[in-house]
């Protein structure tokens, strides 16, 4: 599990990502909003750790760009003891909030509860138009019409429904589904991979514009009530 530290202070970032160490999770610490950034298309982690003040700019506006992109547990940190902030965060889209100082072992008991809940939070059955999917039992139909769907299409067809109405970037969605590490993925496997998703999805009239391309930035998946404007 990849969890991204966003926070300026060296030293206790550190202290952050020792205190949470255990086997398989793997920490990817940055100290401005331009770094977070970067290291978040490169790579998208699962669970954010995100301080309030930066040095080129506000932790806020790292959140409303992360909520852009994907649904990921959220944990802010602020120094900043006072109502009108902790209100700020979790209307933004934070699912936890800490003031420092803090105790490592209180953040290391709420960042499990976090991990718990997000674990929960997707459901395994999403219905939409006349789609089933039952990503548990892996059963996917179109209009009761069963749909056979390879291991990498289950993949993209889950992120993508668990984001829909939100851009994943063509980075994130290679590396959540060729997450094995070292082997080279050639860029046109991702559009190969969505185009086979798309052609096993369109007997419907709509279907083939529920995935949607969004030109220099990746797809999503369009909410079935809303327009796309192209």
């Amino acid at each position: 599990m990849l969890i991204q530290i966003v926070e300026d202070d060296r030293a206790l970032s550190e202290g952050i990502a020792l205190a949470l160490k255990e086997p398989g999770m793997e920490f990817v610490q940055s100290t401005s909003v331009r770094t977070a950034k970067e290291a978040f298309e490169e790579r998208m982690p699962m669970l954010l750790i995100l301080d309030v003040n930066l040095p080129d700019g506000s932790g806020y506006d790292y959140l409303r760009w992360v909520r852009e992109q994907a649904q990921i547990p959220v944990l802010i940190l602020t120094a900043n003891d006072m109502e009108m902030d902790e209100v700020m965060g979790l209307t933004l889209g934070a699912d936890d909030y800490m003031t420092k100082p803090f105790s490592l072992a209180v953040l290391r008991a709420r960042i499990k509860a976090l991990i718990r809940r997000g674990s929960g939070k997707a459901s395994d059955v999403f219905e939409e138009g006349g789609f089933h999917f039952d990503f548990e039992r892996l059963i996917f139909t179109r209009d009761g019409r069963e749909i056979s769907l390879s291991v990498n299409e289950q993949r993209l067809l889950r992120l993508l429904t668990e984001n829909r109405g939100r851009v994943l970037t063509r980075s994130v969605l290679v590396d959540r589904l060729w997450s094995g590490g070292g082997e080279y993925v050639d860029e046109n496997a991702l559009s190969v991979t969505v185009n086979r998703l798309r052609s096993k999805l369109e007997d419907r009239k709509d279907a083939y514009s529920c995935i949607r391309t969004v030109y220099g930035q990746g797809y999503m998946w369009k909410k079935e009530q809303g327009t796309v404007q192209e």
